[in-house]
């Protein structure tokens, strides 16, 4: 069988910085932190604790001194204000891109916008950004699809997308506030990591006979990934792990195709090829 690995794949520039953000800040210090989980991946987070890295969701988890690293998927301004202001050390592990969509929606805001997020409902990074549009004295809806677009809007409507949207979605909502007579103002900040690793695995799709896809089930865009193999081979597992792996779902292929969200480090990513080698 052989098994062929999307070009992209695999951790981010805005994960890996997370990452070593966190490893560097835990060789000087004895009580560090991540304030919720740094990135969206159980296994790492696993990792990170049996290193002393621990997970935090209140700061009366947070030892006068200690170090806090903020996730790469952001915080609301009120919080990184909490963090300082109960004499943490902090380390903003803000993916930068996450960063651009956060500041984009704060000038919507400034400019009188109504901001229109397309993006998860619920989802760390999206709650970041509706804060930052607050925090500029605006409005934010969180829109999914574009069922969710509310009625009733008028311009001027600003539009900002969290990072691991799939293109074909945003395109989807500006339509439809179109069809409402809107003149949206885009912001587009899907991150130019996530549109590649996702027109890489659509296209190894194609020639799989199966697809695996590993990260977090918790990982938005690993689970977008997932969506996007499975149109072009209906054969998709999610799995977070080649402990996973199930040798009936292989039966009779010739190729399996291996993408992983950009929560995925490279040793899982290689663990599950060398499995589905062994096969």
């Amino acid at each position: 069988m052989k098994v062929l690995r999307a070009q992209c794949a695999g951790a981010c520039y805005g994960v890996q910085r997370a990452l070593d953000a966190a490893f560097k800040a835990n060789e000087g210090h004895d009580q560090v932190f991540t304030w919720g989980a740094l990135i969206h991946n159980p296994q790492v987070v696993e990792e990170l604790e049996r290193e002393g890295i621990e997970v935090a969701r209140s700061m009366d988890q947070l030892p006068e001194g200690s170090t806090v690293i903020v996730r790469s998927h952001g915080v609301p301004p009120s919080v990184m204000r909490a963090l300082e202001g109960a004499g943490a050390s902090v380390v903003d592990a803000t993916c930068p891109y996450v960063a651009r969509a956060q500041k984009a929606a704060a000038r919507l805001a400034r400019e009188g916008c109504r901001v229109i997020i397309v993006g998860e409902a619920g989802h760390p990074e999206v709650e970041g950004i509706a804060a930052f549009a607050a925090e500029a004295g605006g409005k934010a809806d969180v829109v999914g699809s574009p069922g969710d677009v509310p009625a009733g809007l008028y311009d001027p409507i600003g539009v900002v997308v969290q990072t691991t949207q799939r293109r074909e979605n945003l395109d989807a909502v500006l339509e439809q506030l179109k069809a409402q007579g809107l003149e949206p103002r885009v912001m587009d900040t899907i991150c130019a990591a996530t549109a590649e690793r996702q027109a890489s695995a659509a296209q190894v799709a194609a020639e799989a006979d199966a697809m695996v896809v590993i990260g977090g089930r918790n990982s938005s865009n690993t689970t977008r990934l997932a969506e996007i193999c499975a149109a072009a081979a209906p054969r998709t597992y999610h799995v977070e792990s080649a402990a996973e792996l199930d040798p009936a779902w292989f039966a009779d292929c010739a190729t399996v195709g291996v993408t992983a969200g950009a929560s995925t480090p490279e040793s899982q990513i290689h663990a599950v090829e060398q499995a589905l080698q062994e096969l």
